[in-house]
């Protein structure tokens, strides 16, 4: 009878953890947002023909294209996911996650939360790039850390992640750690370096002038025995629609290994909110 009453007592109270609002994952990410947002260089105004006349013109296409002339600077950007489908690995199981990122435009950081439930049980992720080092953590049931990568090959991987996400937030476009080389009249080569990092990828647009697609063979894919090959990434973005602050966005966005053998998307997701604008 005594171990039933423990047994009962354990899974009462696994159940209470697992569905309180409170993991330590979730802290350190609003912990570490609130903090980089004190030190986050003020911006005022609005953006202007003028402030992005330095840019490529098919850079500048797209801005002006897609609304953002006249729309309010911004010192950082948050873009939200809501199920997500997202693979574990080639052959791997599938989960549903919702996904926040928020990247900075005074210098490529970039911090990402992950939060989903694995047979019923939490899982958590905290995906981040600051001061040059990054790294990318998940964990069961708010405490049993499953994984937590970090090391130069991952300093790369994050940092072209922020250089995939740049459009979306034009203020970092115009600082110096990029630089943009337009090839033609629909791709344009860029370059980011960061704490003696460098990395480079292109930007693909339509006749639109919508951003379709960042390619790159700079991002190594870092297997959970740590090994790491350099296979080409693409992140995508597709179904363009206006939001509800005026700016014409995707609401699709995935990120794919270009494997030998086959495509593998393992992030396969639609925008829900970008700077709290709702997507139609």
């Amino acid at each position: 009878m005594t171990i039933l009453i423990i047994i009962a007592t354990i899974i009462l109270l696994s159940a209470i953890w697992f569905n309180i609002p409170y993991s330590p994952v979730k802290t350190q990410f609003h912990n570490d947002v609130a903090t980089r947002l004190k030190s986050s260089a003020a911006i005022t105004g609005t953006l202007d023909s003028a402030s992005i006349a330095s840019l490529p013109p098919l850079i500048q296409k797209y801005l002006k294209t897609n609304g953002y002339i006249g729309s309010e600077r911004r010192s950082h950007l948050i873009m939200e996911y809501k199920d997500v489908d997202f693979g574990m690995g080639v052959n791997k199981p599938r989960i549903k996650i919702d996904y926040t990122h928020v990247d900075f435009a005074d210098s490529p950081n970039r911090l990402a939360f992950i939060d989903s439930k694995m047979f019923g049980i939490p899982f958590q992720g905290y995906d981040y790039y600051m001061n040059g080092k990054g790294g990318m953590k998940g964990v069961l049931a708010k405490l049993v850390t499953l994984f937590d990568q970090t090391g130069p090959a991952m300093d790369k991987a994050c940092l072209i992640t922020y250089l995939a996400e740049a459009f979306f937030l034009p203020e970092a476009l115009l600082k110096d750690f990029i630089t943009f080389t337009q090839i033609d009249e629909r791709t344009v080569e860029a370059t980011i370096t960061n704490k003696g990092v460098t990395a480079t990828g292109i930007f693909h647009f339509n006749d639109a002038y919508e951003m379709t697609s960042f390619t790159t063979n700079d991002r190594g894919q870092i297997s959970p025995d740590g090994t790491i090959e350099y296979t080409p990434w693409e992140a995508q973005c597709e179904n363009y629609k206006t939001y509800s602050d005026g700016i014409k966005r995707p609401t699709v966005f995935r990120a794919v290994w270009k494997n030998k053998d086959s495509d593998f998307v393992y992030f396969d997701g639609e925008i829900n909110k970008v700077n709290g604008a709702i997507r139609p």
